[in-house]
């Protein structure tokens, strides 16, 4: 294998964490765990994410004494960050986010755009830079790393929260036409989310390509998640005569039966509508 190939598995990995528990940091002098993302950002590319959140989060918020954000990750800019603030904060008396990078040069682009304590730039990775907060969106920051990594990161982020707190891990396409996201808690994965501009889809299936690294590399013959993605496919092609109502019609019909074969699908039926179903992560699990 070539130098390149060498540096390029390095730096896909994390170190395992000691097995002690780590002491607790104040904010901003925690080691940044992690490796610098791409940085792709596009306007409206987490629009999906974030309507879900509002959707489903602003109780979260509102009764916690303090509705601390993080958006681990936000990239070469600001706006996706600015973005969520825009989105929550109608909605959430004191909200505060903070956005969170592990490129120095990044936190240092984005000055600007502070405001503090409403939105604020900090250096910061995975320990989520000594903060406790009741929501972490963390989007497109789990690719580049082994599926071992990615869970470490999991319990890294997991035992930063506040009490009650959230974390959203997922991924998208670069327009946000194409996303999947893990709601996960301090006990561990929750939900499975899938969201999609459905009018940009052959199949449901066609989003596995977003899978989440705790499951990508299980989307195989045998696999939960496999089968819950095969189950789909079928009740969407069963639903093919509904396209004369347009994608989202047919996207509910599937979504209906699936619930009616038995898969535990999570929330409103309203979020269909939207190109999104919610399964609980004890269905899609590996096993």
């Amino acid at each position: 294998m070539s130098e390149a190939g060498n540096e390029h598995k390095r730096r896909a990995s994390l170190s395992p964490q000691p097995q002690r528990r780590a002491p607790r940091l104040a904010a901003g002098r925690a080691r940044a765990l992690g490796l610098p993302t791409r940085g792709t950002t596009n306007a409206n590319r987490l629009r999906r994410v974030d309507r879900w959140l509002v959707a489903t989060q602003v109780p979260r918020l509102r009764d916690s004494a303090r509705p601390l954000v993080v958006d681990l990750g936000y990239g070469s800019s600001a706006v996706t960050t600015l973005e969520l603030v825009d989105r929550l904060g109608p909605e959430v008396d004191g909200l505060e986010v903070v956005g969170l990078e592990i490129d120095p040069e990044r936190v240092t682009a984005v000055a600007a755009d502070r405001d503090p304590p409403r939105v604020d730039f900090r250096l910061g990775g995975f320990e989520l830079a000594g903060l406790q907060p009741v929501l972490v969106r963390a989007f497109n920051v789990l690719r580049q790393y082994d599926e071992e990594s990615a869970a470490r990161a999991w319990d890294t982020m997991r035992d930063a929260l506040a009490p009650g707190g959230l974390i959203v891990e997922g991924t998208c396409d670069e327009w946000g036409r194409r996303s999947a996201w893990v709601a996960l808690d301090a006990g561990g994965p929750l939900t499975l989310t899938l969201a999609a501009r459905v009018s940009d889809i052959g199949t449901p299936s066609d989003l596995a390509e977003r899978l989440p690294k705790a499951l990508i590399h299980h989307n195989v013959p045998g696999q939960p998640v496999h089968e819950f993605l095969r189950a789909f496919d079928a009740c969407w092609a069963a639903a093919a005569g509904m396209s004369t109502f347009g994608p989202r019609q047919r996207w509910v019909a599937a979504v209906e039966a699936l619930g009616e074969q038995g898969w535990p699908l999570v929330g409103s039926s309203r979020r269909w509508r939207h190109g999104e179903v919610t399964v609980r992560w004890s269905a899609v699990a590996p096993t």
